[in-house]
């Protein structure tokens, strides 16, 4: 079952003139047998990769030139040269560690923890679940996944197609039919720092059957510094009347390179909510994507960017309905200072099938220099005619007179402008279900920001 394909990725060398890289060179030499995922598994993985390994010859990475990536260019990533399977080995972790304690958060009824792609059981906790949730990493899975891992919508796109070719592990949810469960379950993806450039793929699969309903913390972070490329797909399958509240953190570090796919389907009556922070990442991106294919569905997405220094942050989103009576919210705000940049592609389409659609979308962007920079786009494609749609985008530096009131009160030029900035985040952070993580994202903010004097 081994893939015969080379361990090392030079993006530097590639054909530039036809941007020519063949994601198949990416996969690693890896026996899926070693891995230990059973018969069926490894078979259904297999295929999987075989599928995207074969694809990956007829694709290349994305420029410029292209309508979706036109803000964001790749040109740093192609200067890294990645180890292949020889930094894949197993990395002893400490659960009594204090930078691990640091992570933990109480108010989760599990976690699942991976390191550098590995899963980590002496760091999970997975024991004594509650009726009717099942977590596991991909092992022993099969026939279960089936007809989920890997069959969203866009499997076909570059960086999704180079996860799967990588697929080696993956973070399974499954909650049954009508269980509920109001604790959040923590998945943790740390990337942890060894001596050469590497490509990491985690994988998250959560199925949510009918009227069921889910809290989850999906936490990608890295523990040093690191010039890694993390390409993380999450697939979240919602069937009847079920509801998941999804909250998703990025805090790399800011030489990592993070590119992230939130693919969701929501069966008709079904809610799903996410909450999507991005702090980390010289070069970071999310690509959410939500396809309603029932009745009176409900989305809300919720998104917080912060990025400093040299960073550039992107988020795209897209909303497709196919059918009537559904909803849509989504508020994403970003707060830029330096030199950094931030992204925001938000699409909905609304087809002549969905009548009856109510749906909004808000980009704030608040700019804390004079050279950050916002390139917004919100969208919206409309065929159908009995419809409640609404878009907007709004840009602003902080006011010089709400600075000044707050001096007034005794409260210095930074502690002022802190406090401006901490009252525009605070609307997203407050939704987040974690009290702790609440208090760790908003000490983040604050010592990643730097405001110039007007």
């Amino acid at each position: 079952m081994t893939i015969q394909v080379s361990t090392d990725l030079d993006l530097q060398s590639v054909d530039h003139s036809a941007h020519a890289v063949y994601l198949s060179d990416l996969c690693e030499r890896l026996d899926l047998d070693q891995l230990a995922l059973g018969a069926e598994t490894a078979a259904l993985v297999q295929s999987l990769r075989d599928r995207a390994s074969a694809l990956a010859q007829e694709l290349t990475l994305p420029t410029t030139r292209q309508e979706e990536w036109r803000f964001t260019d790749l040109a740093p990533l192609r200067q890294i040269k990645f180890a292949g399977s020889a930094w894949r080995q197993r990395v002893l972790a400490n659960p009594d560690s204090e930078a691990f304690k640091n992570l933990i958060l109480p108010e989760a009824v599990a976690r699942l923890v991976f390191v550098n792609n590995c899963y980590m059981p002496e760091l999970s906790a997975i024991a004594n679940l509650p009726t009717g949730l099942a977590i596991s990493s991909l092992a022993g899975q099969g026939g279960a996944i089936a007809g989920y891992l890997g069959q969203q919508p866009g499997a076909e796109e570059v960086f999704t197609t180079l996860n799967t070719a990588h697929l080696t592990e993956a973070a399974v949810i499954r909650v049954q039919r009508h269980q509920v469960i109001e604790s959040p379950v923590h998945l943790l993806f740390i990337s942890s720092p060894v001596p050469a450039s590497r490509l990491v793929s985690p994988r998250c699969l959560v199925v949510a059957e009918p009227s069921s309903s889910l809290t989850l913390v999906e936490e990608y972070l890295t523990l040093g510094t690191g010039t890694d490329l993390i390409n993380a797909v999450t697939e979240i399958w919602l069937q009847e009347n079920a509801q998941v509240n999804h909250t998703r953190i990025q805090r790399h570090s800011q030489t990592d390179f993070h590119i992230g796919k939130t693919a969701v389907s929501q069966a008709r009556d079904s809610r799903y909510t996410c909450h999507a922070v991005s702090l980390g990442g010289r070069i970071s991106r999310h690509n959410l994507k939500v396809h309603s294919t029932g009745q009176q569905t409900e989305t809300t997405l919720n998104g917080l960017t912060v990025a400093a220094g040299e960073q550039l942050a992107d988020t795209h989103s897209a909303i497709g309905f196919s059918q009537p009576h559904c909803t849509s919210h989504q508020l994403h705000k970003c707060i830029v200072s330096d030199r950094a940049r931030g992204v925001f592609n938000g699409k909905v389409s609304v087809p002549k099938a969905a009548q009856l659609t109510d749906a909004s979308q808000l980009n704030r962007n608040l700019l804390l220099s004079p050279k950050a920079r916002i390139d917004t786009k919100p969208q919206l494609e409309i065929v159908a005619d009995n419809v409640k749609c609404s878009h907007g985008a709004t840009v602003s530096q902080l006011e010089a007179e709400e600075v000044f009131y707050l001096q007034s009160r005794g409260l210095d030029y930074q502690s002022a402008c802190n406090l401006l900035v901490e009252g525009f985040a605070v609307e997203m952070l407050e939704q987040i279900p974690s009290a702790t993580l609440r208090r760790t994202l908003s000490q983040l903010i604050l010592s990643q920001i730097r405001t110039e004097p007007a």
